[in-house]
């Protein structure tokens, strides 16, 4: 064996050094992950950059002492376990896809007033008129100028963006008793469906894996349904909770504040409640100066008084915007509207450029730190119906878990059995590597964030048999060539390379197999195939490389005459 390379016998124990390094949290899990969240809880609390410094977070004391369990110089990153491992919840939910053509047509009122504005002399005033929801009816005072108003109109139609909908308008522009008739076409209709379901899919992963959950499963089910599973979360009523706040940010201008809460609103206006205070009431303006869809960053922070509140930053579309605005209302009063509440009503004393600002109100730490997360995803662009919600109680998952444990236990020892039943010392050497094997699957799946998952149990059990049976092969060779009067150094050599081709050829099958099962499969299936594929990896490299390093060490120590296989 003295033909094997320094480096590449020194580069094989560097790799199994490195896999048992990671593995390692795995075998103190609940540690571990307490100290994680910790360490995520505080980084959320961190201010923003400031001439290239971030300040360090805040923790609680309970964060400090679940912070301390593992060290931080040390590799944390763990194995995330499946629903079915760790209980969790499950909601399938109905996108509202219908209440997004409502809020487009509303929001093109402004560009159709501006655009029709140019034409006064001939059309005379502008008025909107009521309407369905999803419909634009405007009204002009001289009928003669309807042709030119249409056209004018249909001047602001942009093109489909999608391939169906290629050569089409998003916008259809009529008339119907002398007024004008604006709503979206059916090509913007189908494509406004598609960016929907991808936008609130998005927004919902941002939302649930920025508060700290782990591993969600978030994937769309049909036309307008989404599937989300989330492991380790108390309950389905606390995942709602999270998905189902829409946090939808407006700074609207204030026309009057009143302490009447039947107060009647004039047209295009609203009647909003102050969040802090049940006894006063906002009236203002429906059409915002911004919205939420124009901030780019919002973190928790404190306001000159040292409470709790929210840093906001606007792209610069926002951000010229707002300063228009502020610059031109000084003294007046205007709304920050959260969620068709009125969170603050500050008076402007200045102009503000830049597009950066703070929201304050009667926040604790942790609703302005929840306030942030929710701004920075955004708003979801339709209301949701959860047509189903179901809660995996982690006392199922920590059966699932022991089971798995019992089934891995099990396997592993009739195959270590086997293999010192039937190859005595070098089955030994062949078990050594089957546990060098097992942990370096999970240090990559802790490095790759693969979710563990019952069927990736099974996995495992099956590349433990995988694993030795390319150690059968090569020991069998190895024992033609004994009897045929080869050395124990040169059986061992030619056993190794003349099975490598038959173990490479059944390695690369189940190869493909598993990425078909990947690329074809979903849920338990996916989890299974990447459990798979991994182990096919670390026990290639166990078998053919780990075990003959082992072998190497155990003959230039012992330096036998004859060799028992």
């Amino acid at each position: 064996m003295s033909d094997t390379p320094l480096w590449k016998t020194l580069l094989i124990w560097a790799l199994c050094a490195l896999g048992l390094v990671f593995a390692l949290p795995n075998a103190f899990y609940d540690r571990v992950e307490r100290h994680n969240d910790a360490v995520a809880a505080i980084e959320k609390t961190r201010g923003p950059e400031v001439d290239g410094v971030r300040p360090e977070g805040t923790a609680t004391p309970e964060q400090a002492a679940d912070r301390a369990l593992w060290p931080d110089w040390a590799p944390s990153a763990i194995v995330p376990l499946g629903l079915d491992l760790r209980g969790g919840a499950h909601l399938l939910a109905e996108v509202q896809v219908a209440d997004v053509y409502a809020a487009r047509i509303d929001g093109m009122w402004p560009d159709v007033r501006d655009a029709l504005r140019d034409l006064r002399d001939q059309i005379g005033n502008v008025r909107r008129q009521p309407s369905p929801e999803g419909v634009l009816r405007v009204a002009i005072s001289n009928p003669a100028g309807l042709e030119a108003a249409v056209a004018k109109v249909r001047s602001l139609a942009a093109p489909v963006t999608t391939l169906t909908g290629m050569g089409q308008s998003d916008i259809e522009v009529s008339t119907d008793n002398g007024e004008i008739v604006v709503q979206l076409s059916e090509a913007e209709r189908l494509a406004t469906d598609q960016r929907t379901l991808q936008q609130s899919l998005e927004i919902i992963r941002r939302r649930v894996d920025e508060v700290g959950t782990r591993e969600p499963t978030i994937q769309r089910v049909g036309d307008d349904r989404i599937l989300i599973q989330v492991p380790g979360i108390g309950s389905a009523a606390e995942l709602k909770s999270l998905i189902g706040t829409t946090a939808k940010l407006t700074f609207n201008p204030v026309v009057r504040v009143t302490s009447d809460a039947g107060a009647r609103p004039g047209p295009r206006e609203a009647l909003l409640p102050a969040q802090d205070d049940p006894n006063t009431y906002y009236i203002v303006e429906k059409t915002p100066v911004v919205t939420g869809e124009e901030l780019t960053n919002a973190q928790p922070s404190f306001d000159q008084n040292s409470r709790p509140a929210v840093e906001f930053q606007f792209d610069p579309t926002g951000a010229r915007k707002f300063g228009d605005y502020t610059a031109n209302n000084i003294g007046k009063p205007f709304a920050i509207v959260l969620d068709d509440q009125v969170i603050s009503a500050p008076v402007i004393q200045s102009h503000i450029p830049g597009g950066r600002g703070i929201i304050t109100g009667q926040f604790t730490v942790e609703e302005s730190t929840e306030l942030a997360v929710l701004l920075r995803a955004g708003a979801l662009p339709a209301e949701m119906t959860f047509l189903e919600e179901r809660t995996i109680g982690p006392e199922l998952g920590a059966d699932s878990v022991r089971a798995g444990q019992v089934a891995a236990v099990v396997g592993a020892g009739l195959v270590a059995l086997y293999m010192i039943a039937s190859y005595g010392l070098f089955g030994t050497f062949t078990v050594i590597a089957l546990a060098i094997n097992i942990a370096l699957m999970f240090a990559i799946q802790s490095l790759i964030g693969a979710t563990l998952t019952l069927p990736g149990i099974a996995g495992i059990v099956l590349t433990m048999g995988m694993a030795v049976d390319a150690n059968v092969l090569i020991y069998e060779r190895m024992r033609e060539e004994l009897r045929a009067g080869r050395s124990p150094r040169v059986a061992i050599h030619e056993g190794y390379d003349k099975a490598l081709s038959a173990i490479t050829d059944s390695n690369v099958t189940g190869m493909l197999t598993a990425l078909i099962m990947f690329f074809v499969g979903t849920g338990p299936v996916r989890g299974f195939a990447v459990t798979t594929a991994i182990g096919i990896v670390t026990s290639m490299f166990t078998a053919v490389y780990v075990t003959r390093a082992i072998i190497a060490i155990y003959i230039g120590w012992r330096r036998p005459k004859t060799i028992i296989v």
